[in-house]
């Protein structure tokens, strides 16, 4: 049985990629095999998480995986770990809007039997803290609050009076942390700033981070309310047999069963292996590790490029996926690396599959910013004001490399771009929520959209992907 820890907040802002990075660095600095999951879609503080583990982030998402996938993930990438601490998405009961508690931090909680470390913002309050902790401990009496760690306290006398107040809430204060500005990680126009554009820095953030919760929280305490969760009774997901075992449904287990997904047989002989080339670097950050995996399992030999500096596709290239990121950062160097742009034009052009979310939907554009890209889409990009954020679901409105048409997924927007198509694109997607629209592209063997999809929530796409790229 892995202990397990959810630390959650009242609200966003409030600490929790901090402390959660923080006691997982600490933790593993002690010697412990710390496992690192996120709730929800966030593809950055898991880049943070396993900085501080040596571990791959693992992202839990009740609402594009399905609430039974929630315990067979975790165990999943929890295997052969003492502890795992899981970071909640915004407060503790915001999920899915419209929803109810669908993917919520308290939810995700209430699948892993897992207790919740409340981190609050202490720095505008006094005795009004206790009011706050009960009201949450007394919200959902499924919900386990066992401690509150407050941050952001802002001197001796400041600590006193919360702690005093707290005395007869019945949570206990695990932590008290005072300000300090070198555990803080920069943020821009879609939070936090990666790993992999300021390792050195983030190094240093984390490891402050570490020694902040060293000093500041009582250890035993957590780790003995971690190893207090009850035992899960959950059997790890296998990215080897996921695909099968789906076959046939949506998926997801909140969608409705689809008869549009159809899990080919095995074949009768061993197909070659393809190659599947995945795009990584500063540029393209965001990639579920369970995507990897899937494409293993369905047959293929993955590698990894840099759009940033490599000026050829890896040798033998059958298949691309590109996944989210920040092109817009990086717009001037994507778009001189023109013997790379050339490449993913000619490998789109001779059919190859290629699948792209977001970041991969601009940089297969025809431009972005007025910067020359890949020019594989009909399309112009740009940045804009206005932020397109939330969780979509969504129906395939084409037949593509990822799904047959009147197959359902649930996925995930979120971009400061616009892109403009030509006259007769092909869409990717109808959206059902939260309102009406086509988009994205399905051209040839290119599906791109700026839908992020998870694929454990949906195996079947990279089975259908590995065998078109076969």
């Amino acid at each position: 049985m892995v202990a397990r820890l959810v630390i959650a907040a009242p609200s966003s802002g409030a600490g929790k990629t901090t402390v959660a990075t923080g006691l997982m660095a600490a933790f593993a600095g002690r010697g412990l095999a710390v496992s690192p999951h996120k709730v929800g879609p966030d593809y950055i503080d898991p880049g943070y998480h396993a900085l501080a583990t040596g571990r791959p982030g693992r992202n839990l998402d009740a609402y594009m995986c399905g609430t039974g996938l929630i315990a067979p993930l975790f165990e999943h990438g929890a295997r052969g770990c003492d502890l795992a601490v899981v970071e909640g998405v915004m407060g503790l009961y915001d999920g899915a809007a419209d929803q109810g508690e669908l993917a919520s931090t308290a939810q995700v909680a209430k699948l892993l039997k897992a207790p919740v470390v409340l981190v609050v913002d202490a720095s505008s309050q006094s005795r009004s803290v206790a009011a706050l902790v009960h009201g949450f401990a007394s919200w959902d009496p499924e919900v386990r609050i066992g401690g509150v760690i407050l941050n952001k306290v802002a001197t001796d006398r400041h600590e006193h009076l919360l702690r005093e107040a707290l005395g007869e809430s019945g949570v206990p204060v695990l932590g008290v942390l005072r300000r300090a500005p070198a555990v803080a990680t920069p943020s821009r126009h879609l939070g936090l700033v990666p790993v992999a554009e300021r390792q050195a820095a983030a190094v240093s953030a984390v490891a402050a981070q570490a020694e902040q919760v060293l000093a500041g929280c009582d250890m035993e305490g957590l780790l003995a309310l971690a190893r207090s969760a009850p035992e899960l009774r959950a059997e790890p997901w296998v990215p080897e047999v996921a695909g099968r075992l789906h076959s046939g449904g949506s998926g997801v287990p909140n969608l409705p069963r689809s008869s549009a997904w159809e899990v080919p047989p095995a074949p009768a002989k061993r197909m070659p292996t393809p190659r599947v080339a995945v795009a990584g670097g500063a540029a393209f950050t965001f990639s579920y590790a369970e995507h990897a995996e899937l494409l293993t399992a369905a047959g293929a030999e993955v590698v990894t490029f840099d759009p940033l500096r490599d000026e050829a596709l890896p040798e033998g290239t059958s298949g691309l996926v590109i996944g989210g990121g920040f092109p817009e950062m990086y717009g001037a160097e994507l778009s001189a690396n023109e013997p790379l742009r050339k490449a993913v034009a000619e490998l789109a052009a001779a059919g190859a599959p290629i699948a792209a979310e977001c970041a991969g939907l601009l940089y297969l554009a025809r431009s972005l910013d007025g910067r020359p890209m890949c020019g594989v889409l009909d399309a112009d990009a740009r940045m804009s004001e206005r932020l397109t954020l939330g969780y979509r679901d969504a129906v395939a409105v084409n037949d593509s490399v990822l799904a047959p048409a009147g197959a359902r997924m649930r996925g995930h927007e979120f971009h400061r771009t616009v892109i403009e198509p030509g006259a007769g694109a092909l869409a990717a997607w109808g959206l059902r929520q939260p309102e009406r629209r086509v988009e994205g592209f399905v051209q040839g063997g290119v599906h791109a959209s700026y839908v992020h999809t998870h694929w454990a929530g949906s195996p079947e796409a990279a089975a259908r992907f590995v065998e078109h790229c076969a």
